[in-house]
């Protein structure tokens, strides 16, 4: 994702003081344009899907009473949350395709980004408690009917948006609108590597929303990139060690239980969506961290790396916000049930209300 901006932050071509010649090859810029246009293809039909499904997830749990228990409480949370990356996914499209100068001031940028960082600690902090609520109900079921109740899950839930919050607050500081007054350095390379065709003069306004050159000097870049590190592996190990300890419970009780058979279904959903966690994950953090090396130590072999991890880990970020409802509906009867019937009733009081307007409008026309 870095490497279709730092290439497409060169190519407004509108008159300005800052002038600075840059040689490219058309060929280049060819490349350019499909990677962005690919990427642009993939993440609006991303968007419109996973804004549908998230929207569907906490209509059915609000609207539906049945639908309210502590699992799906933390499944409505979550889809907030993946609402809203969503929602921010236009803003990155823009900053894709021009990503200088950046138009909405320091504020929103300092907003836009601790928002997307806050968002991605609750999800990991909804699956991790969700996951610990599930090996109670399980693994200790008289305990778990006495501690976890639908209050007492909302509060939780509150407590994980502040925790998130909290952690996310840093972004505060690290972000802003800089005027960016070197090259970053694989542009640099690109331009003193020689043996380019068709030179032509462009024109760069540097203002970019961007970490700030005080984040990376100071090691507040390095720290964050540390908690994020930990929000992601903590939690992995606690996951896996959660799992297998239902998994052996499950294994252990006889099959025919009907209620361990439902918690069985509800653990085949949970795992999925850490699965899908896990791989849509993985290489976001990776990405985000080899980038961060690169930018403290002037690594261009680093730097050339983390755009080609961004560019694939960009489009998996967006995918884990918008693939959970996809799961909800193909591992659980229960939620497709509760979609069906909330948008069979919707189209049922449309069609009604629709025929009652016609009624009425014959009969003035008579």
């Amino acid at each position: 994702f870095y490497l279709l901006t730092n290439l497409r932050r060169m190519t407004r071509l509108h008159c300005s003081s800052r002038k600075t010649l840059v040689k490219l090859k058309y060929d280049e810029i060819s490349l350019i344009t499909f990677f962005t246009v690919s990427v642009t293809v993939i993440y609006i039909p991303l968007m419109l899907f996973g804004l549908l499904g998230n929207i569907l997830t906490i209509l059915v749990v609000w609207l539906r009473p049945h639908m309210r228990s502590s699992t799906y409480l933390y499944l409505s949370s979550m889809a907030v949350s993946d609402l809203l990356i969503l929602l921010l996914l236009p803003l990155d499209l823009y900053k894709l395709w021009r990503p200088r100068p950046w138009p909405l001031g320091d504020l929103a940028c300092k907003l836009t980004m601790f928002l997307s960082e806050c968002c991605t600690f609750c999800t990991i902090l909804h699956i991790t408690f969700l996951s610990l609520e599930r090996y109670l109900a399980v693994c200790w079921p008289i305990t778990a009917k006495t501690m976890v109740t639908r209050h007492r899950t909302r509060v939780v839930i509150g407590c994980l948006w502040l925790g998130a919050a909290v952690s996310a607050a840093p972004v505060l500081v690290m972000v802003g609108v800089e005027d960016v007054g070197v090259e970053d350095p694989g542009l640099s390379q690109w331009r003193e590597g020689g043996g380019w065709t068709g030179e032509f003069v462009i024109e760069i306004d540097r203002r970019e929303c961007r970490c700030t050159h005080y984040a990376i000097s100071s090691g507040l870049l390095a720290a964050m990139m540390i908690l994020s590190n930990l929000y992601f592996l903590v939690p992995l190990c606690i996951l896996g060690l959660v799992y297998s300890l239902i998994g052996r419970t499950l294994w252990l009780r006889p099959k025919s239980s009907r209620r361990d058979q439902s918690h069985r279904n509800t653990v085949k959903m949970l795992g999925m969506i850490v699965l899908a966690f896990v791989l849509c994950w993985l290489p976001f953090h990776v990405g985000r961290t080899v980038l961060s090396l690169s930018l403290d130590a002037h690594a261009y072999f680093l730097y050339y790396l983390s755009q080609y991890l961004n560019l694939v880990s960009s489009v998996l970020f967006y995918l884990s916000a918008a693939v959970n409802p996809l799961l909800y509906n193909l591992m659980s009867a229960r939620y497709r049930l509760a979609v069906h019937s909330l948008v069979h009733k919707h189209s049922h009081t449309h069609s009604h209300r629709l025929r009652t307007v016609k009624g009425q409008g014959s009969g003035l026309d008579r």
